[in-house]
């Protein structure tokens, strides 16, 4: 009588454990086809000669490369190397103040992450290094990301989360050396004075022409704070329906921004002066760094999100619709001889310097070790944020080489150049067969709803064409018009809204930088929890990047202006600071088998940074050399030139400080490296003890 269920219940357990191992074997055989895939898309790029070839093949290599990157790398660093464990408690859940402490929903906190590293960055610099081809940036914005970026904001992500949120400058300072940490603490606060003030520029610049714009930028802030409140207070845990009544009335911003910019009152109301907009930032800037972080900072840059992705992802969806063609070759005579148009230098080392982030950007271990770890809810999370969040922005930057590689080469180049720098690079260009009439530029300028086209520089204008013709093509596709004009100006205040949410988390950066140097000599100031503390510190760094910003809008030559040239050498220099500090750290965990993880990218930073900083300051060459461009000037009538002098020679000291204090730091560290591998040093790790989380599955 007991047989027959017995017999069942093993036929059952046989069918599933049958089933099981057919599924095991499909997912094996689908990773094979997207490895292989990859692989046949990268092969395409790397052999065609002279043909061409669409932009779909380029797509296809990064997606491929980033899902196998995320589902075989990223756990390897989760679980090996780093060793997540969900049952430890976070400083989140620790220090839980309602303030900056405060236990966030992954999702919301994915999107507040990849919000604040996704600036200016991953739009303009593909768009510029797209001078020496399309090749080049493409497998730098790859395997730089798989490989170097992705890793890095993993792992300072962990290493954060281990010791209660702390700075990369204090976590340096802990685990390096004090005399050396300290030094890099105040050149780190100085680089992101500096990267502040030189995004919130390229805001500035993109709103002062735009109303739709600012008219839907304004409306973010009104929703986030609807969103913040529903999550936190009105409908605690309830991610899905602010995510619902938010993402309707962004979608809602948009549309009526485009109708405000066709209104000439409203229009009026809605475009500023520079000086206005320069205010404008600096009191959004200090209002978000104070107000707690549930509140408005996280549920903006969430909200900001939502367009962020869904714009990329669409833009994705219509190449492998439309499957334009590459028209910049794979690489430019600019790529082997250099003096390129754009600007100066060769492929190496400056399409690494130009392509930061989406590839490895410093400025992302400030945010991986500021607002983004103290709202972790679990550390298994880090993984998603940290890893993902950074092959999200790579792919941002995929999308940019594809829209300024798909524009005719004459276009790129003549809007991307000054009229002097075109004029020197024309031999060159006529050889290449990169040209194009003025008739073309005006029409290509009425079609787009501008003035002109012709030497927007910066790489935005360039960008937002390209994008214009994607979208234009993809509304043509499914038989609608082209609406070419209406897609180039949305593409001017995607650019804006997708810079401006690093200005928020920036300040807010800056804030808990400044509280812990003070908060060596006044510990009160480096309480987070003390508000007046948080105020004041809030105030001076708004009051840094503001000036900078301030004088750079009513001064050509002055301000941010004069620091400019440093925003790309400073950004890599801070990237080899975070893995230098990172390696560090694993060495003394007794995780030095796997250290190779953070040291490979750590050695070709800091080769690549170290060859940039010493060409920018040294070369002779007046068009790449600071010293050389100061010397060009000594005797030149331009009545500026004085001024000029003085900030080349500006430029080139703060290169070589920046260079200085990487060059101890590396030196101090590998010390450290070589005095705890020999056992001549205990491995002393300033990690907090273990507590066990108190929140339930789910929460």
């Amino acid at each position: 009588m007991t047989l027959g269920p017995r017999v069942s219940n093993l036929c059952s357990s046989l069918n599933i454990g049958k089933a099981r191992r057919t599924l095991a074997v499909v997912k094996r055989l689908l990773w094979v086809a997207i490895a292989v895939l990859g692989a046949a898309a990268f092969g395409v790029l790397a052999l065609a000669r002279g043909e061409t070839i669409s932009a779909a093949w380029l797509l296809v290599a990064a997606v491929c490369t980033y899902t196998i990157a995320f589902r075989f790398y990223s756990k390897f660093l989760a679980n090996t190397v780093f060793g997540l464990d969900p049952r430890r408690a976070t400083p989140a859940e620790r220090l839980n103040n309602g303030h900056d402490f405060v236990p966030t929903n992954r999702w919301v906190l994915f999107g507040h992450h990849f919000a604040a590293i996704a600036g200016a960055g991953p739009l303009v610099g593909p768009v510029l290094a797209a001078q020496f081809g399309f090749l080049p940036g493409t497998l730098w914005l790859v395997i730089g990301v798989v490989l170097g970026g992705a890793v890095q904001d993993f792992t300072i992500l962990f290493c954060s989360l281990r010791r209660d949120g702390k700075s990369l400058g204090q976590m340096a300072k802990e685990e390096v050396s004090r005399v050396t940490g300290a030094t890099a603490m105040v050149a780190v606060l100085a680089i992101m004075i500096i990267l502040l003030a030189v995004l919130a520029l390229i805001v500035v610049n993109a709103l002062r022409a735009s109303p739709w714009g600012l008219f839907t930028i304004a409306c973010t802030v009104p929703i986030a704070l609807l969103m913040g409140w529903w999550m936190k207070r009105w409908r605690p845990g309830k991610v899905g329906e602010a995510s619902a009544v938010g993402a309707v009335l962004l979608f809602g911003a948009l549309i009526a921004g485009g109708w405000v910019a066709n209104q000439p009152g409203l229009a009026a109301a809605f475009t500023h002066t520079g000086t206005s907009l320069t205010w404008m930032m600096i009191a959004y800037g200090f209002i978000a760094s104070v107000l707690p972080v549930w509140m408005l900072l996280c549920p903006r840059d969430y909200l900001s999100t939502f367009l962020k992705i869904t714009t990329v992802v669409v833009l994705g969806v219509a190449i492998l619709i439309i499957l334009p063609p590459l028209k910049m070759p794979a690489l430019t005579p600019f790529a082997t001889a250099g003096e390129g148009p754009v600007f100066a230098g060769k492929l190496f080392p400056f399409a690494f310097i130009t392509i930061a982030c989406g590839a490895v950007s410093g400025f992302h271990s400030l945010v991986a070790s500021g607002t983004t770890p103290k709202m972790v809810a679990r550390e298994t999370d880090a993984r998603m944020i940290g890893y993902g969040g950074m092959l999200m922005e790579s792919f941002v930057g995929i999308m940019a080489i594809i829209a300024a590689c798909t524009l005719d080469p004459g276009v790129y180049f003549a809007m991307n150049t000054t009229p002097a720098a075109l004029a020197g690079a024309s031999d060159v260009l006529n050889q290449a067969g990169f040209v194009v009439t003025p008739e073309y530029m005006q029409a290509l300028a009425a079609q787009m709803g501008e003035a002109s086209l012709i030497a927007r520089t910066g790489g935005a204008p360039s960008l937002a064409v390209g994008i214009a013709h994607i979208f234009s093509g993809l509304t043509s596709a499914l038989g609608g018009k082209t609406l070419t004009s209406l897609w180039y100006h949305f593409a001017i205040m995607f650019e804006a809204l997708f810079i401006l949410t690093t200005i928020d988390t920036g300040t807010r950066v800056g804030r808990f930088m400044l509280q812990e140097i003070v908060g060596h000599v006044w510990p009160q100031f480096g309480k987070t929890s003390w508000y007046p503390g948080v105020l004041l510190s809030s105030g001076l760094v708004c009051a840094g990047w503001g000036y900078f910003l301030y004088q750079g809008v009513v001064d050509p030559l002055g301000g941010i202006n004069a620091l400019w040239p440093l925003f790309g050498i400073s950004n890599q220099l801070l990237a080899a600071v975070a893995l230098c500090v990172a390696t560090t750290i694993l060495i003394k965990m007794g995780r030095q088998r796997y250290a190779w993880v953070t040291l490979a990218p750590l050695a070709w930073i800091v080769v690549v940074t170290m060859t940039a900083g010493a060409q920018l300051v040294f070369s002779a060459d007046p068009k790449l050399g600071f010293f050389a461009r100061a010397s060009a000037l000594a005797h030149a009538a331009d009545p500026d030139a004085a001024r000029r002098i003085i900030n080349y020679h500006l430029d080139a000291w703060m290169t070589l400080f920046f260079m200085g204090v990487v060059a101890l730091l590396i030196f101090t560290s590998a010390r450290e490296w070589w005095l705890v591998l020999s056992k001549r040093k205990a491995a002393v790790v300033h990690e907090t003890p273990f507590v066990e989380t108190a929140l339930v599955a789910g929460d």
